[in-house]
């Protein structure tokens, strides 16, 4: 019987050990290919150097790969596949090289995705540096939680304005109170060291106030130092200005030219995030008056709670307060922590309402509106552009790529567009900030060495690669292989017609929403603060300046006052004690008429005027007359609304009863603004006082102004030779009541601007895109004789379609979002149904401007090079 022929076999425990490690799904396929090497190898080399060969391979695949591969086999006991991470290390780079390739190839689109983002995220990072700074006032306080300030109300709002005794009060009745100090309003001496002088300003200021504000000593202790009324506790500039030292505790200055002060402590300078700004303070008794009594609201009280003291507590302890001294039943304390004094300036029955923390809110929305807007951009010319990338993940999908795989490619290419946008964003911000600080007078910097500057920067990257990349890239990894490679580019297309077009469409129509509310917004804003700037205010602010009353001002007044007077650019002068934008004092249930409710506990504004106010400030006197001789020391000027709050219709020659005894009105003049027209008209009454006075206003004739100045200076010198002249312009205070509007109006037409920008760069890319897409199309037409002009609003028409859809959802938003913001002003203009027909306008022109510029250059290609074939 013949032997069957020998067939040479590797070794058995080689194959053994191969089917140890080796997944059952690979084994078949792995030994086959080993056995056949081995034959032929045999053949080749002999059996002896096949075997050696083939132990030698089986050994190499004894690799940690194969055994985890094995592992999973064995615990799911069946066949299992598994993909590797698209996460590791290859694939990233492997992500960020496709992406990349794709920028360049596709340059256009690449820039306007890029720089509209950084635009987006430049803005976005400055408002936030921006909201920082504001969120980031009096926090810098030791035992912030117990600080509080107190403010009175009584009705619809609170105000900060208290009389002199409360202090002493809270710290004798109210249990909770720990420490309790009160503060002048703020005043700008004369400081006088030997042959240096300056003005600085600083408070009086009772004696706990280092106790309650907690500042770093630099030299002495200002806690004990504030105590004694010979002493003056001041800032390092100040000491080093006049000093040029901070070790100046038991040295001598003057202040206002009046007295000398013992330095008794240096204190660090007061931050710049500080509700309370002073560079010296003296102790409050050595201005001790009468006139500081119950009655008289002109001081502001902070006050520091005990440890576990609650502000609930406090304030229903404080509730009866003012009726056991006072007859005012109505009016009561409450407390504001200091941390909110900054941000909420406004009450609405006696709860915080509102006030910077309403513009904080505004930028927060505007910043996020505009970071929306170009990512919008992002997404719209992604999707638009999918077409193009339909064969590539159709192909990819088909050699075994998983969705989680795609996704992570197209994230990651919106990754690398947000790094480069925020690249260049946080380049733009840098070169922005110098001009805002210089502009707003804010500090605001960049630190690079800030941790929390990076990972805010890590933060807006991975928030725009999110928004901006998560649709594109569910959206293309979603698209069926067969599908794709079956109808091609004109079968996405026609899928894109139902789902695609319309989400595109939507964004642009969102997009467009944001902006034409904000260019809405502009308008509003602006006209708003146009009225401010111009309405009539009840009296003159133009031509007018003032010269605070220091030094020997006040004994030689009248005299000072006529002297004035004998210059011809100079028209009137008055005294007052109060800039008439200023009124910070107030009494409750002092003022006695006849016919007065005994129950009724009227709050009324108070101002202690001189000679010819009425005359110089150019208000009018609807009857009586103004106060003109010594006699009327006793005698009062009252307002329309102090007339309607007393009930009286002829008010001229009733006699009254208040702060400086019996009298009669002499005069009723017209209503005047005398804060912002954020708040109403208050009930107002003059007193007759020259001799107290504080200001001198100064009415110069028109075109005379600059002559004026020069004689009030030389004359202010013959008079108060030791004081350096000091003037202002009246209707630059006024200004400054609109600061915080004025920034407002600033940025919205800013950021509105911005917003339109950032919109047309998308509008322009889709209309690129389209113009692209279709251009045999657009040559087809042409060949059949289409102009120009019909081309032009072929492609243009389904874009303004878009945009006017925007203006009719944008209207009513903005309407109601502006009808908000008014509600703030007392005085305000209307909202006209042109501001939308403007703001729809503008949008539509600017909308077709930057189609048409596209469409054009597609309507006058030569049709011959987009139609002959590739």
């Amino acid at each position: 019987m013949d032997q069957p022929p020998y067939t040479p076999l590797p070794p058995a425990w080689a194959d053994r050990l191969l089917r140890l490690v080796c997944p059952a799904e690979f084994q078949e396929e792995l030994l086959g290919d080993l056995y056949e090497q081995f034959q032929e190898q045999v053949i080749q080399l002999g059996e002896p150097t096949a075997r050696r060969l083939y132990v030698w391979k089986a050994i190499r695949f004894c690799r940690p790969y194969f055994f985890r591969r094995r592992l999973s086999y064995q615990t799911a006991h069946t066949p299992i596949y598994h993909v590797p991470s698209s996460l590791n290390f290859s694939m990233v780079r492997n992500y960020l090289k496709i992406a990349f390739r794709n920028l360049i190839k596709n340059k256009l689109f690449s820039a306007i995705n890029v720089f509209g983002l950084a635009l987006g995220m430049s803005c976005s990072l400055i408002i936030g540096l921006w909201v920082n700074d504001e969120l980031s006032f009096n926090r810098f306080f030791k035992n912030l939680d117990q600080l509080y300030m107190i403010r009175l109300t009584g009705g619809a709002t609170a105000w900060e304005q208290t009389p002199s005794p409360l202090t002493e009060a809270l710290k004798a009745e109210i249990p909770a109170v720990d420490k309790a100090v009160k503060l002048t309003w703020k005043n700008n001496f004369l400081i006088k060291v030997g042959t240096k002088a300056g003005k600085e300003e600083g408070y009086y200021a009772s004696d706990d106030l280092f106790d309650v504000f907690q500042l770093p000593a630099l030299q002495g202790n200002p806690a004990v130092a504030i105590k004694n009324p010979n002493n003056i506790v001041i800032t390092r500039s100040v000491a080093q200005k006049y000093f040029g030292t901070t070790d100046v505790v038991g040295q001598v200055l003057q202040l206002n030219n009046t007295k000398q002060y013992v330095v008794g402590a240096v204190i660090e300078d007061v931050p710049l995030h500080s509700s309370i700004q002073f560079n010296w303070v003296v102790n409050f008794k050595v201005q001790q008056e009468s006139w500081m009594h119950w009655g008289n609201n002109s001081f502001i009280v902070y006050v520091k709670l005990k440890p576990h003291a609650t502000q609930a507590q406090a304030e229903a302890a404080m509730k009866p307060l003012l009726a056991r001294h006072t007859d005012d039943k109505y009016t009561y304390p409450i407390l504001q922590p200091l941390k909110d004094v900054y941000l909420y300036g406004e009450y609405v029955n006696g709860k915080p309402a509102g006030g910077r923390i309403d513009y904080i809110k505004v930028y927060v929305l505007v910043a996020l509106f505009i970071l929306l807007i170009a990512c919008v951009n992002f997404m719209n010319l992604a999707t638009a552009r999918s077409a193009t990338r339909a064969k590539e993940v159709g192909v990819r999908k088909v050699v075994g790529a998983p969705r989680s795989a795609l996704v992570g490619q197209f994230m990651g290419e919106a990754f690398l567009v947000s790094i480069l946008a925020a690249g260049i964003a946080l380049l733009l911000a840098w070169l922005i900030i110098p001009v805002i600080n210089e502009a707003f007078q804010k500090q605001l910097r960049i630190n690079f060495a800030e941790p929390v500057l990076w990972v805010s920067f890590a933060a807006l990257v991975g928030l725009t690669t999110l928004v901006a990349g998560s649709y594109p890239a569910f959206f293309l990894s979603a698209m069926k292989p067969v599908r794709v490679l079956k109808a091609g580019t004109a079968g996405i297309i026609e899928s894109a017609k139902s789902k695609v077009g319309v989400f595109r469409k939507t964004l642009v129509v969102f997009q467009f929403s944001l902006s034409i509310l904000l260019i809405i917004g502009m308008l509003v804003v602006g006209r708003q603060m146009n009225y401010i700037q111009t309405k009539h205010l009840g009296l003159d602010r133009e031509n007018i300046l003032y010269v605070p009353v220091e030094g020997n001002l006040s004994l030689k007044m009248e005299a000072f006052r006529q002297e004035l007077l004998r210059s011809k650019g100079i028209s009137a002068v008055t005294t007052t004690g109060e800039l008439p934008i200023h009124i910070g004092s107030t009494a409750s249930g002092q003022l006695i008429w006849p016919g007065k409710d005994p129950k009724y506990n009227e709050t009324i504004w108070n101002m202690m005027v001189g000679h010819d106010f009425i005359k110089t400030m150019n208000v009018k006197l609807l009857a009586g007359r103004d106060f003109q001789k010594t006699t009327d020391s006793s005698n009062y000027i009252i307002n329309e609304s102090a007339a309607k709050m007393m009930g009286l219709q002829d008010p001229v020659g009733q006699p009254v009863t208040y702060k400086f005894g019996k009298g009669q009105i002499i005069g009723l003049m017209k209503d005047f603004h005398m804060s912002s027209l954020h708040d109403p008209i208050q009930p107002l009454i003059f007193m007759f006082k020259p001799e107290w006075t504080n200001f001198l206003l100064i009415k110069t004739r028109s075109g005379q102004m600059a002559e004026a100045i020069r004689y009030i200076e030389q004359t202010t010198h013959r008079f108060n030779l030791n004081y350096p002249f000091d003037y202002h312009f009246l209707d630059k205070e006024y200004g400054k009541l609109y600061r915080s509007e004025q920034l407002v109006n600033t940025l919205v037409n800013y950021f509105g601007l911005l917003a339109v920008v950032i919109s047309c760069l998308g509008l322009f890319g889709l209309a690129a895109f389209m113009a692209e897409r279709r251009s045999k199309e657009i040559g087809v037409r042409k060949v059949l004789g289409a102009s120009v002009t019909s081309v032009v609003t072929l492609l243009s028409t389904d874009f303004l379609k878009l945009v006017l859809i925007a203006i009719l959802i944008a209207s009513p938003l903005a309407w109601y979002a502006m009808d908000q913001w008014l509600q703030n002003f007392a005085y305000k203009v209307a909202i006209e149904w042109w501001m939308f027909v403007l703001a729809g306008l503008l949008a539509v022109g600017i909308a077709l401007l930057t189609v048409s510029f596209q469409s054009l250059k597609a309507a006058l290609v030569n049709p011959v090079r987009s139609l002959r074939s590739e």
